[in-house]
């Protein structure tokens, strides 16, 4: 059976994908146990070889991955491009990750023993991505796990199919042996049924989840039950501080891109805008002007730099957060409610902790402004969030800035720069709701490998028995 993706500005059929069952499911995760270990026992140059070509592959596909994005989740060319880019970027730190998988000596108290640590592949990995970032998030869930010796099954997002298997066909292409790549499609009725068989496989012993918040605690009570570690890249509420020392020209740039990139539907993206007071009415008028500038229209045309949401259940929520906020006392400095998926881009000032929109992520085309007193009273906002992934904060003292990004709770803080920033070396990750564990560069070692101790006795032993 297969199940369909629709264009969400169109309507038309954008791909259609084979709608799995759990019994599927569960026989794709013992195929992968059981290619796993001749792909785990090759050397690490072998394994380099195999994900170079995979992001050759990936880069080979440019045109099919802008086709696949636009049609299934509404993405401008500049957002699927720049999601082929830094993935191919994240294939190719895999590879050069293979000949760091490092172990070490520990010095003994016993003589003559020699002691180590060792890291060796887990076994076979559980990707689960979503379709915001659908090459990036795609590729990241499998990459690393690759480089250090596992199999991977990646569970494809079911509002973007043809993209991540698009990824899958790279991969293919690149070499890997059979069994150790492989992609599991569910229609979205079945979506629960399909975690819980990869999660409950025998052969699936580490789970990494990229998504909401809520999914993302039942994922995690389903693994627990079997013992299963996780990493979680949960939900945000990104703030962005302003002090009173801030360049307001650049803060208003990276506010405006960090809220509005890919229509504000990042993990990362800027949800609250934390201006002091002395400074707000300037920063407000810059930055309505700004995004007033940007406009919203259809992503194949080309010459706009938002594009459409991806469905009108993302139209309502973002709707309903601007009315409470307005109806609250809240001002709209430009944008508004929108009757379908093109959503202009709209900034709400004056949000207090009374609004919705102050605690709950929109992941949608709108960003609070929120004044604080002064520099303490915009940290303590800043960490009035249940989440906690990604952060910025504007001033004109790096030491400043430093003292204020240490004080501000989330796994991620950029000074001076927009809170949307990914580089595939850097350890990527947040706390709170916003999840646990860390993807990238030699973090990503540690997440996808297993510590081993190993002692070998190098002399005659005295016990005391």
């Amino acid at each position: 059976m297969e199940f369909t993706r629709l264009d969400p500005l169109t309507g038309a059929v954008a791909s259609t994908a084979t709608a799995m069952t759990p019994a599927d499911a569960a026989a794709i995760a013992a195929k992968a146990g059981a290619a796993q270990p001749a792909w785990g026992q090759m050397g690490p140059n072998a394994r380099r070889a195999v994900l170079a070509k995979a992001a050759d592959a990936l880069l080979a596909r440019k045109d099919a991955f802008v086709e696949a994005m636009m049609g299934e989740i509404g993405a401008t060319a500049g957002w699927a491009m720049f999601n082929l880019t830094l993935a191919a970027s994240m294939v190719r730190e895999a590879a050069a990750l293979t000949t760091q998988i490092r172990g070490e000596v520990i010095p003994s108290d016993k003589p003559g023993c020699l002691a180590m640590a060792l890291k060796e592949p887990v076994g076979t990995i559980l990707g689960i991505a979503p379709w915001n970032a659908p090459i990036i998030l795609g590729v990241r869930a499998i990459a690393t796990p690759l480089a250090c010796g596992n199999a991977v099954i990646l569970k494809a997002s079911e509002i973007c199919p043809r993209t991540h298997a698009l990824i899958i066909e790279a991969f293919a292409e690149a070499g890997f042996p059979e069994g150790v790549v492989n992609v599991v499609t569910n229609a979205p009725a079945d979506a629960g049924e399909i975690v819980g068989a990869l999660i409950d496989a025998p052969a699936v012993k580490r789970i990494n989840f990229t998504g909401s918040t809520t999914v993302g605690r039942i994922i995690a009570k389903r693994a627990a039950e079997q013992l299963k570690p996780c990493l979680l890249e949960l939900g945000g509420k990104a703030p962005l501080l302003v002090l009173d020392d801030a360049d307001l020209d650049e803060a208003v740039k990276a506010a405006a891109f960090g809220a509005f990139m890919n229509q504000g539907q990042i993990c990362m993206s800027t949800e609250r805008i934390i201006v002091v007071e002395a400074i707000a009415d300037a920063f407000a008028e810059k930055f309505a002007a700004k995004v007033a500038s940007m406009a919203t229209g259809d992503p194949r045309e080309g010459t706009t730099p938002l594009g459409a949401v991806v469905d009108i259940k993302t139209v309502n929520h973002v709707n309903a957060l601007i009315g409470d906020a307005t109806a609250k006392g809240a001002t709209l400095l430009t944008g508004g409610p929108a009757e379908s998926v093109l959503m202009q881009a709209t900034v709400v000032d004056g949000v207090t902790e009374a609004m919705n929109l102050y605690r709950d992520e929109s992941f949608g085309p709108v960003v609070a402004m929120i004044r604080a007193k002064d520099e303490e009273d915009a940290i303590r906002i800043a960490n009035d969030s249940a989440y906690g992934l990604s952060s910025a904060v504007f001033t004109g003292d790096g030491a400043r800035g430093i003292r204020v990004a240490r004080q501000i709770k989330a796994g991620i803080c950029h000074i001076n720069g927009p809170t949307v920033h990914d580089e595939a070396q850097m350890p990527f990750g947040g706390v709170g709701d916003s999840g646990y564990g860390k993807f990238g560069g030699m973090q990503g070692i540690d997440s996808f490998t297993e510590t081993r101790w190993i002692t070998m006795e190098t002399q005659p032993g005295h016990v005391p028995i």
